[in-house]
């Protein structure tokens, strides 16, 4: 399994053009909470975690799996600069767009790392991303067992 993050590089700066502090913020917990995924990538038995931080000049571009989302805005296509791309064993590939769901699923596998590691394994998390993961009841229920066989959580709702 395989697991790529792409965020806009302007924005994980904060340049307000962007999207201002508060998208940065979010954008700078997914890849701190994807850093974490990746150190301890064995541990949700993944192949790989790839971060690739896009330009405008390359919106979109993906690094390792080749899926890239757009929207349509004032009738035009419109490539997501942040999203994430999940590659399962079967080969199938999960798009998350929407950068709350994003986090809720990068959390969710650190959350899942944490059970299964000895040691701290957090992230501080900014308010706006504490506030996304605790409205998704991350860590929430101790009597939560995942399936071993599951590898990373799809996110709430799936």
């Amino acid at each position: 399994m395989r697991l790529e993050l792409r965020v806009c590089q302007h924005c994980l700066e904060g340049d307000e053009g962007h999207g201002g502090a508060q998208k940065s913020d979010l954008l700078q917990d997914m890849v701190a909470c994807a850093e974490v995924i990746r150190e301890h990538k064995d541990a949700l038995d993944l192949d790989a975690v790839h971060i690739r931080r896009v330009r405008d000049d390359e919106q979109g571009k993906p690094e390792a799996l080749p899926v890239v989302a757009a929207t349509i805005q004032n009738d035009q296509i419109v490539l997501n600069d942040t999203q994430l791309v999940a590659e399962g064993q079967d080969g199938n590939m999960l798009l998350y767009a929407n950068p709350d769901d994003i986090l809720t699923v990068l959390a969710g596998n650190v959350d899942e790392i944490s059970k299964a590691v000895p040691g701290d394994v957090t992230v501080d998390l900014s308010e706006v991303g504490a506030r996304i993961v605790s409205e998704a009841g991350l860590g929430a229920d101790p009597d939560r067992q995942p399936d071993p066989d599951s590898g990373p959580d799809p996110g709430v709702g799936q």
